[in-house]
């Protein structure tokens, strides 16, 4: 959830179609035809009174996506030269996360919200749709068990009465509260500020859900895609700091640690450069594993 773009040279990863995610890219074809309509009239008279707009057209171009020709491990989407699965660490939270993430975010490898789910096995993702809500999604919102909260600003009047604190978190979990304990859950609008925005606005699902802003003096060290803001963090910062005020302090050092892992092992590659020795954040990841 942060308002970046992609820089111009940054090898964005294999097309859609490789990246085996669900797109709404086609191939461009002519009007469609019923199947008993018969020939149509161009077709009876001939290829030489074809449209002079369709006579002599080049064959189209292999479509090739920004980096598509990095070599990059199957399993973490980092380019091969510093494959980050060796420092991947599983960690438990009571907090829990479900990611609505835009369906143009899945496609870029620098996308951060994944890495949650590598820490956490608990987490969800589902991809938005604007006019087709997610099944699993509306489930979840349905169970009693959990006390889901979306984390969005505060900063427009219209939901001011939703908004709630971290104490609101806190409460959910404690058993003598009228429900009793429930899992609090963080909902993470997972794209850029303006994607978010949409998926809050158009999503009625979570209008009667509560709205957690994050209050932290934290400023982004993610380095793979320009921030509108310093204060702007990526996804799984805003995850490493929900984790830490919702009391789940080991998690959330373990994934502040594993996004480090990323940014400098993505960071190297983009300038061709193997890592030589693990860094600090490694080096911890590594004595996790044992």
């Amino acid at each position: 959830m942060n308002d970046t773009t992609e820089p111009a040279g940054d090898p964005a990863g294999p097309g859609p179609a490789a990246e085996g995610a669900d797109s709404h890219a086609s191939p461009v074809t002519g009007p469609s035809q019923a199947p008993d309509a018969g020939p149509s009239r161009a077709a009876e008279s001939g290829a030489a009174h074809a449209p002079a707009t369709l006579q002599g057209r080049p064959p189209r171009r292999e479509f090739k996506a920004r980096g598509s020709t990095v070599t990059r491990c199957d399993a973490c989407r980092l380019p091969a030269l510093n494959c980050l699965c060796p420092y991947r660490v599983e960690a438990e939270s009571h907090a829990r996360f479900w990611l609505i993430t835009h369906s143009l975010e899945h496609l870029k490898p620098t996308n951060t919200g994944r890495l949650i789910a590598d820490v956490l096995a608990s987490t969800e993702v589902v991809t938005w749709k604007r006019t087709e809500p997610d099944e699993r999604l509306l489930e979840l919102l349905a169970d009693a068990r959990f006390a889901p909260f979306v984390i969005f600003p505060d900063d427009q009047p219209d939901y001011a009465d939703r908004v709630v604190g971290m104490d609101a978190v806190h409460d959910a979990k404690d058993p003598a509260t009228g429900a009793g304990p429930r899992i609090p859950v963080f909902i993470i609008l997972d794209g850029t500020w303006r994607q978010a925005r949409r998926i809050f606005r158009r999503s009625p699902y979570l209008d009667r859900l509560p709205v957690l802003p994050l209050s932290t003096e934290r400023e982004t060290r993610y380095r793979l895609r320009k921030p509108a803001s310093k204060a702007h963090l990526c996804t799984a910062e805003v995850a490493v700091e929900l984790l830490r005020q919702a009391g789940d302090v080991e998690a959330g050092q373990v994934l502040d640690d594993y996004f480090d892992a990323f940014n400098d092992s993505y960071g190297a590659s983009r300038h061709h450069r193997r890592l030589e020795a693990p860094t600090p954040a490694m080096e911890r990841l590594l004595a996790r594993r044992g």
